[in-house]
């Protein structure tokens, strides 16, 4: 089944992040849940402390900026390194979506990109082709305008991706967490359902 490597938002490695996991995994798959706020392979690591977590919008800022996007972009390839040899799909919430991304597009062997509630930058010069790639975006998401998510998508069509875009009317940024006001029930089942398929694609096309 897939390898996946699975970023968590600004927000930290919360409850909702690994339940995702765990649907993954119940569905067959090995996902990898790093955190990069603590630098470990998911919660409870040897000689760590509990994920640092936040509901607030504002220490998320705060936490990101103490740590620093670059860093953060660094500590999500290192953390994604040991299992490039197996082909990883890359996936990410909000600004987990945006590593995944960059780090998914540094890699010639990744399999594919499962994007939920954001996208990142990529270069004029961006190139990964044929790579199948999903993203799952609120409609409208206050953090991406639909006039840069069209300059987005003509980038990363440009770059050589395969690429589906899937919105979901009336959901909050976040919408796929039970636990903030974002949250849709109805829109997290069908991201879902979804995205189970487009993992079980890949790793028919991988066998």
């Amino acid at each position: 089944m897939a390898d996946v490597i699975l970023f968590h938002s600004a927000l930290g490695l919360r409850p909702a992040v690994l339940d995702l996991a765990e649907r993954l995994r119940a569905a067959g798959h090995t996902v990898h849940v790093p955190d990069l706020y603590a630098e470990t392979d998911g919660p409870g690591g040897a000689g760590t402390a509990a994920p640092v977590v936040t509901d607030d919008t504002q220490k998320a800022a705060e936490l990101v900026e103490s740590v620093g996007r670059e860093e953060l972009l660094r500590r999500a390839a290192r953390a994604a390194a040991p299992h490039s040899e197996r082909r990883p799909v890359y996936a990410g919430l909000s600004l987990g979506a945006s590593l995944a991304q960059t780090v998914a597009l540094g890699d010639s062997r990744a399999r594919g990109l499962l994007l939920l509630h954001g996208t990142a930058d990529l270069p004029e010069d961006a190139s990964a082709p044929d790579l199948p790639a999903q993203l799952h975006i609120a409609d409208p998401d206050p953090f991406e305008p639909h006039d840069w998510q069209t300059a987005w998508y003509l980038g990363m069509r440009r770059a050589g991706v395969d690429l589906e875009v899937f919105r979901y009317p009336g959901a909050g940024h976040l919408y796929t967490d039970p636990d903030l006001p974002d949250h849709d029930a109805e829109a997290t089942e069908r991201t879902l359902t979804i995205a189970l398929d487009f993992l079980a694609e890949l790793d028919a096309a991988g066998e």
